[in-house]
C-alpha cells in the first residue's frame, strides 16, 4: 500500500493510514479465522445502506422532512421580501460607497508617490555622498 503510494505520489493523510493500517489488521484477523473471507463482499451491504443514509434517497427524504417546517414559516413572506427588495432603491447607498472607495485609493496613491519620491531623493542622495567619498 505504502509502496503504491510512492510510486503514484500519492499523499495519504496520517488518519487515512492509521484506517487503512486497520482495515488491513481486521482482513488479516479475518482471513486467519476464515481464509474464504472477503471483506469487501461482507462489508457490501453495511456500505451500500450507510451511503445511502448519508448521500441517498434515504437523506433527502429526511432533510426535507426536517426542513419543511422552516419552509412553511418562510415560503408566504417570501413575495412580500421581493416586492421589499425590489421598492429599495440601493443606487444611492451603492454610489455613496462607491465614491468613498475611489476617494480613499487617490488619497493612497498620492501617500504612495509621495513616500517613492522621498525614497528616490534619499537614495540618490546616498549615491551623491558615496560616489563623492570615493573620489
Amino acid at each position: 500500500l505504502f509502496q503504491m503510494s510512492r510510486r503514484f505520489g500519492v499523499v495519504i493523510q496520517p488518519q487515512l493510514i492509521l484506517l487503512q493500517k486497520t482495515m488491513l489488521n481486521i482482513e488479516g484477523l479475518g482471513r486467519d479465522l476464515d481464509p474464504d473471507l472477503d471483506l469487501w463482499k461482507t462489508a457490501q451491504p453495511f456500505l451500500t445502506r450507510w451511503m445511502s443514509e448519508q448521500v441517498g434517497w434515504r437523506s433527502l427524504v429526511k432533510n426535507i422532512k426536517h426542513e419543511l417546517p422552516y419552509w412553511a414559516a418562510t415560503l408566504p413572506k417570501i413575495p412580500h421580501l421581493i416586492h421589499q427588495s425590489l421598492e429599495k432603491n440601493q443606487l444611492p447607498v451603492l454610489t455613496a460607497t462607491l465614491e468613498k472607495l475611489v476617494n480613499e485609493q487617490k488619497r493612497q496613491r498620492k501617500w504612495f508617490a509621495a513616500i517613492t519620491l522621498i525614497l528616490l531623493v534619499l537614495v540618490a542622495l546616498q549615491g551623491y555622498v558615496y560616489f563623492d567619498a570615493h573620489l
